[in-house]
């Protein structure tokens, strides 16, 4: 099997795309992996910039075809913030319920058609001859205090459209039929299927 290596030391993360790609003909391994792996500082200014950046110093570090990605969630009535800056709101090195107090101070007190949010993630492929980009988005809601056990980050406060629960109400297997890195996983699907 060909071995691909996830830019990110979030086990979290690497769990969810690891059950996204299992029937994929790849050993999914990540940083944690990886002796001496870099530590990619997420200064650009957008999520694409920030997943490219990953990507790239992982194949240079490695020599593995490598994925990354950067997540933002984006809420409308906050003119986008938290964005690029969604895992480090609170502050330098927060943890998920930091982020989501702070995110729930911003909104308190606003209207429930007020709340509406956008999760975007950007995966960049990068591998000898190869450095692309996708993109997958799914619109919700901000809920007025967090809500269910599993997921991760901000998935307590989020509703998608259409839903009534949030993403952390979910198993993963129902999230990953419908999130915003799902969608951008079938994209990088169909990418390294190509290769």
């Amino acid at each position: 099997m060909t071995p691909l290596l996830l830019a990110t030391n979030n086990r979290h993360k690497v769990e969810e795309i690891r059950h996204f790609l299992a029937s994929l003909p790849f050993e999914v391994r990540s940083l944690a992996d990886i002796p001496n792996g870099p530590v990619t500082v997420e200064d650009e200014p957008t999520l694409e910039g920030n997943a490219l950046k990953k990507a790239r110093e992982a194949y240079a570090a490695s020599g593995m075809l490598s994925l990354a990605d950067d997540t933002g969630l984006e809420v409308f009535y906050l003119r986008m913030e938290p964005g690029v800056y969604s895992a480090r709101y609170a502050g330098a090195n927060p943890t998920y319920k930091d982020n989501c107090d702070k995110l729930l101070r911003e909104m308190q007190g606003v209207a429930v058609r007020r709340r509406r949010a956008q999760f975007r993630t950007v995966i960049a492929i990068v591998g000898k001859g190869i450095e692309r980009t996708v993109e997958g988005k799914v619109e919700g809601m901000i809920l007025e205090s967090p809500r269910g056990g599993q997921g991760f980050g901000y998935d307590p406060l989020f509703v998608p459209t259409g839903h009534t629960r949030s993403f952390a109400e979910m198993s993963i297997e129902e999230k990953n039929t419908l999130s915003h890195r799902a969608l951008a996983l079938e994209k990088a699907v169909t990418i390294l299927s190509s290769l």
